[in-house]
């Protein structure tokens, strides 16, 4: 990852500071989060030489199905999710570990290209998991809901704290509220890299997702209720809490139908 970014910002010199995504969103400027007030937060993991390690986030959304950003399982690996967690380097007893069944990718995904959206898939798990105060499932929007500018929401994973710094051990939050469309996209923001199938939110230059954070929650304050409105997808290659570049989410509420379908017929 950090081969990349040299070469990006490599890129960027030549190019009077051209911005790019990096699909590699963890949590900048973020706080501890209490143990069980994010309970629909999973841990997807991957195996190496025996291992289990962190890669991305995603959203108990059934029983027995996780949803997750697209370029998270795209590649040839192993995984596992883990709900209940909370400190990712120490037993909580409150953890339950379950093999990925199944891997459903948003069809229209491309994975050279993440800018054109799609970043969505989902895991069925090898079995149910159990509920309980420490794992419960995330609720979504309905179709097509699109939230104001400036709405409450909170970013949750265990990504970096910084730009090229270390994954967290315990589970973070940080406050991002959302960037409307009109503003995402003009040309002093992210411009014509952000698409109305996504949700922008943050953008101070101090809080923001970060590699790790990818495929976790954008929870948005709805009617007094905690609603997932994001998939993490991307942040800028610059760097992850860059002012006006806004952590970019995949937006649920465009995916409703897509999910149900896929949910029905697995």
């Amino acid at each position: 990852m950090l081969q990349i970014l040299i070469f990006a910002l490599l890129v960027f010199c030549g190019h009077g500071f051209e911005d790019f995504p990096d699909t590699n969103a963890r949590v900048v400027g973020g706080t501890n989060a209490q143990r069980n007030v994010w309970p629909s937060q999973i841990s997807l993991q991957y195996s190496s030489g025996g291992s289990w390690y962190h890669t991305c986030g995603g959203t108990l959304i059934t029983q027995n199905w996780v949803m997750t950003a697209a370029h998270c399982v795209d590649s040839n690996l192993n995984f596992r999710v883990v709900v209940g967690d909370h400190n990712l380097y120490q037993n909580d007893g409150t953890e339950q570990y379950m093999s990925v069944r199944k891997i459903v990718i948003h069809p229209n995904w491309n994975s050279n290209s993440v800018a054109s959206g799609y970043d969505i898939a989902l895991l069925r798990l090898s079995q149910s998991v159990t509920l309980n105060s420490y794992v419960q499932l995330g609720t979504l929007p309905p179709s097509g809901q699109i939230l104001p500018n400036g709405n409450s929401c909170y970013i949750t994973g265990w990504g970096r704290t910084k730009t090229n710094g270390q994954l967290a051990e315990t589970l973070q939050q940080a406050y991002l509220p959302v960037v409307d469309y009109a503003t995402c996209s003009s040309s002093s923001y992210w411009g014509s890299t952000v698409k109305t199938t996504m949700v922008c939110a943050g953008g101070d230059g101090v809080r923001s997702g970060c590699q790790g954070d990818s495929g976790g929650p954008l929870h948005c304050l709805v009617n007094g209720q905690y609603v997932v409105h994001g998939v993490t997808s991307f942040v800028s290659s610059l760097g992850c809490n860059v002012s006006r570049k806004p952590t970019v989410f995949t937006r649920v509420s465009n995916y409703i139908s897509w999910i149900n379908n896929v949910i029905a017929s697995n």
